[in-house]
C-alpha cells in the first residue's frame, strides 16, 4: 500500500507483520509492569515524540497524558522542561534520559546517566530505557510507514 495525495497511510505494518507489534507492546509492557509511574512514561513518550516530529504519537501522548490526570501546562511546557520550574528531580531525570538515548548519536555522558541514578534504581533505569527504546521505535514505525493518521487517536477506544 503507497501513501496517497490524500495522506492515508503507507503500509499497515501491525496487520502485514502482527509478531512484530505483539514484540512492541511487550517491550512497552516492561516498563509500564516494573513500576515507573504512567505519569512519567507519558512526558517521556511526549518529549520523545517531540524530538522525533510524530505527530500521531504526540496526539496520543498528550490525550493519555491528560486522561491520566497530567495539567495541560505541563504538556505545553515540556519542550521547555529544563526552564519550566514544574517538573520534579525525577521527571527532569528521565526525561534528560530519554532525551539522551533518543539523540543516541550525540552520546549519552556519564553525568546524565549519574543524574539518573540519583533518582531511579537499577531495575527503573532499565525500565525506563525499555520504555524509550519502545517509543522511539513506535515513532519510527508511525513516520516512515505513515501508520496513523494523526488527530484519530481515541483513548476511548485504546483499551
Amino acid at each position: 500500500m503507497s501513501e496517497n495525495l490524500d495522506g492515508s497511510l503507507r503500509l499497515d505494518w501491525s496487520t502485514v507483520l502482527p509478531e512484530a507489534r505483539d514484540a512492541m507492546v511487550q517491550l512497552e509492557s516492561v516498563a509500564h509492569h516494573a513500576g515507573i509511574p504512567r505519569e512519567i512514561l507519558e512526558l517521556v513518550k511526549i518529549r520523545v515524540s517531540q524530538i522525533n516530529g510524530c505527530a500521531y504519537c504526540l496526539d496520543m501522548h498528550t490525550k493519555e497524558a491528560r486522561n491520566a490526570g497530567e495539567r495541560e501546562q505541563r504538556i505545553y511546557a515540556l519542550s521547555a522542561w529544563r526552564d519550566a520550574p514544574f517538573y520534579s528531580p525525577r521527571e527532569r531525570a528521565a526525561l534528560q534520559w530519554a532525551e539522551a538515548v533518543t539523540k543516541i548519536s550525540e552520546g549519552v555522558s556519564d553525568t546524565v546517566y549519574q543524574a539518573l541514578e540519583e533518582q531511579f534504581s537499577p531495575r527503573e533505569i532499565a525500565a525506563l530505557t525499555a520504555g524509550v527504546i519502545a517509543i522511539n521505535s513506535w515513532n519510527r514505525w508511525a513516520i516512515s510507514l505513515k501508520a496513523e493518521q494523526p488527530g484519530t487517536y481515541r483513548p476511548d477506544l485504546a483499551r
